[in-house]
């Protein structure tokens, strides 16, 4: 068994090192290290703005920040012998932390984006397993680190379908990013036109924000060109189910990895998505479950009018963070304050889609996260 390194300059950005990475997908993009099934691979990641945020900066620092370079990506990793067709798996070996991470409200971005148009900033410490922040004294949220973002190249013929599909959502009033050179690495303008940008999960992964792929869990993706082209990056300290704002407690980290590659098992299984898996607890069982929560819920109708939205598991969802937020502004949080705590520890749960016409959304607030 080998190991492979890619280390990067903290100091610098991905455009100032492009070399050690990429913020498109594209199968153009030439690998940085080749390894063999079995070798260990060792990526230091950038944080998902590449450094533009920091312990001094402010609320409007995030509102200046460029969002063209998200999400820096540390790869690609070539694995010899993956083909299309094949089934990667991913083992996650460890994600080391950085000490310093924050959560952002960008205007425009996020699940609840027209409620909250002004940008905020939290600016979190992470130290002995646990992040706390003086934007939000009393809270302390346990640690479990993961990439929000890592996955594979799609193949030349999945790039055309995918940007076609999503040029078709965009053209019916979808919210899409589009392929743009603008903040593009690598920033050759044949793949950098045609590259997709890295905001969604896709067939083979990307910012999939799964905050169960922890160390000891292994990831399993659909191969779909050579040598997979496997990158991660927009490493989490902590996240609630539903990333809620757009950022979790975001931070840059090391990953260590470890590839297994199951011949054909994709394409003889019809394996189009993600799966993962793992043998024991992804978190402690209290932070899991939680021990202690309070929840509230919502349904498919709409605050504005009473109307029914009949299976709209969407509005329920919204509904049930709007009223978490307004039970944490009875508890004496500020709205801005309550959104952030809800990025990065309430866990959103589907409790039915069965009982016709009004789908029912949980919100879970785990009450050990804070400290009075």
């Amino acid at each position: 068994m080998a190991v492979h390194e890619i280390r990067i300059d903290p100091a610098k950005t991905l455009l100032e090192e492009p070399g050690t990475g990429h913020n498109r997908w594209h199968p153009g993009i030439p690998p940085v290290v080749r390894c063999d099934p079995g070798d260990e691979v060792v990526m230091e990641t950038r944080d998902a703005l590449d450094g533009q945020l920091g312990p001094s900066s402010t609320a409007e620092t995030v509102g200046a920040a460029n969002l063209d370079v998200v999400h820096p990506l540390t790869g690609p990793v070539f694995v010899e012998g993956a083909e299309p067709g094949d089934l990667l798996e991913v083992e996650i070996l460890e994600v080391a932390p950085d000490t310093f991470g924050f959560t952002m409200q960008a205007p425009g971005f996020g699940f609840l984006r027209e409620e909250f148009p002004e940008p905020y900033l939290v600016r979190w410490s992470m130290a002995d397993g646990w992040a706390t922040s003086d934007d939000l004294p009393g809270v302390r949220i346990p640690g479990a680190p993961f990439m929000g973002t890592i996955g594979l190249s799609p193949g030349h013929d999945a790039l055309r379908r995918i940007t076609e599909r999503e040029q078709r959502a965009l053209d019916g009033g979808g919210f899409v990013l589009p392929p743009s050179t603008a903040g593009a690495v690598p920033a050759d303008p044949e793949i950098a036109a045609a590259a997709l940008r890295t905001v969604p999960p896709r067939e083979q992964g990307g910012n999939v924000d799964i905050k169960q792929l922890t160390a000891g869990t292994s990831l399993f993706l659909p191969v779909d060109t050579p040598g997979g082209l496997f990158s991660a990056g927009d490493a989490h300290f902590a996240q609630g189910d539903s990333e809620t704002c757009g950022t979790a407690i975001e931070m840059k980290a090391t990953l260590r990895v470890r590839f297994a590659v199951h011949k054909g098992e994709a394409r003889e299984k019809g394996i189009n998505d993600p799966r993962f898996s793992r043998t024991d607890y992804w978190v402690a069982p209290e932070y899991a479950a939680p021990r202690r929560f309070f929840a509230t819920t919502g349904i498919s109708i709409s605050r504005d009018d009473g109307s029914v939205r009949a299976e709209d598991a969407t509005l329920a969802a919204r509904n049930a963070l709007l009223n978490m937020i307004d039970h944490l502004g009875e508890r004496g949080w500020s709205r801005q304050q309550a959104y952030a705590i809800c990025s990065v520890a309430v866990d959103l749960k589907i409790s039915q889609l069965v009982d016709v016409p009004n789908f029912l959304v949980s919100a879970f607030l785990p009450l050990d996260i804070f400290t009075s």
